[in-house]
């Protein structure tokens, strides 16, 4: 029988989302049994802290979380996050109008567009850069204008190389530092561009702060917010994901702008239920809590990024090491194309790297490892690039 109905045009218009296919591949490795390692998807490895396990499981037990939540999150949940940025960057904000939950950082992201963008407006995108950035706004039926950033310029966005046109047209703008995939980080002079950036142009800039806690050797990646004027022209989206191994609890939230969050709160109110209380609960806990689990698990990242870095650098590589995130973002060897030596990883040493044009064309010759495995598949992983692909020319 052949059906009526057929695919929106958003929907056509939206490319494959890359990790689907790099957990398809892995299962199909796994499924012959190979013995994959997979330093492609930035998925903590360990266990979300014990007094936040403790914490929902007190809060399951309590017949009061199992009705509806609210969409924009309770007050206590914005009030916890409102702390942390108090305590973490110095920033004030107003736990009712400026914060919204999220379920997890990624679905703000998507829905912001959705609440600025209509049919052929112009949002800017950083290349490379998270897919969900222009995957949100193509299903707004927006056009992504992608800016490419280099390593010349340290992965920052070049604000003077947008053309006036585009900047003019442009509603929404995308920045994330520490920067997916890159590693790279944002000092105050690039944050005060920004700023200024958005004021000359009447931009709503969406800053993407999901890795500000996973940092190393003393270094504190800033907010967005807490620069003059950041929320009178942005909001910034976080999660409890990195910071406290909570991936798949689905949490975060939005900050800044009180009238982005209310549109985005009302827009989550006709769309989604919230998120469940004892979860919510749990997440103020880790927020409100002791702070020395982050620096133990950066301690954990540090040395796997050590070892990860040295290792590709012994084999032909000259990579700096990176002051955040959990990526390690390199060049591909001479003779491959992302896709290609990504394909010869896999099959050969059963290594698991994200070839870098899946964030955009501008990632083309680029591949990115995520340090969410243990040190010694690391270890492992290392020697098998060297045993069975051996030196290379960078």
């Amino acid at each position: 029988m052949r059906l009526k109905f057929t695919e929106a045009q958003r929907i056509r218009n939206l490319p494959p989302y890359l990790f689907a296919r790099i957990e398809r591949l892995i299962d199909e490795k796994r499924a012959a049994g190979v013995d994959v390692i997979s330093l492609g998807i930035g998925d903590p490895d360990r266990p979300t802290p014990d007094h936040i396990v403790e914490e929902l499981i007190r809060e399951v037990r309590n017949p009061a979380n199992h009705q509806y939540p609210t969409s924009v999150g309770m007050l206590s949940y914005r009030r916890a996050v409102a702390q942390w940025y108090k305590g973490r960057f110095g920033v004030e904000l107003d736990p009712e109008t400026e914060i919204v939950s999220l379920l997890g950082s990624k679905e703000g992201i998507a829905h912001i567009s959705w609440c600025y963008l209509d049919p052929g407006d112009v949002v800017i995108v950083p290349d490379p850069g998270y897919p969900v950035y222009s995957g949100g706004a193509i299903l707004a039926g927006a056009k992504p204008y992608f800016v490419p950033v280099y390593p010349g310029d340290g992965y920052l966005i070049d604000f003077d190389s947008i053309p006036a046109d585009i900047a003019r047209k442009a509603k929404m703008m995308f920045i994330n530092y520490p920067n997916n995939p890159t590693g790279a980080v944002a000092d105050e002079a690039f944050y005060r561009k920004a700023i200024d950036f958005a004021r000359e142009y009447e931009i709503l800039i969406c800053h993407d702060a999901a890795y500000s806690d996973v940092a190393y050797e003393g270094y504190k990646p800033p907010s967005f917010l807490q620069f003059p004027g950041a929320k009178e022209v942005g909001i910034e989206f976080h999660s409890v994901s990195k910071t406290y191994n909570m991936t798949g609890w689905r949490i975060g939230w939005a900050a800044g702008n009180p009238a982005a969050v209310e549109a985005l709160g009302r827009l989550k109110s006709n769309i989604d239920s919230g998120v469940f209380q004892a979860i919510q609960h749990a997440a103020a806990a880790g927020l409100t809590g002791p702070q020395d689990v982050v620096e133990r698990q950066n301690a954990i990242y540090q040395e796997r990024r050590d070892i990860l870095v040295d290792g590709l650098n012994n084999l032909g590589w000259n990579l700096a090491k990176p002051k955040a995130t959990f990526y390690v973002w390199a060049p591909v060897p001479k003779g491959h194309t992302s896709e290609s030596f990504a394909e010869l990883v896999l099959d050969k040493a059963g290594v698991v790297i994200t070839p870098g044009t899946g964030y955009g064309k501008n990632g083309a010759g680029y591949f990115r490892m995520a340090l969410t495995v243990e040190k010694e598949r690391i270890l492992e992983a290392i020697s098998r690039i060297k045993e069975y692909i051996g030196e290379v020319e960078v």
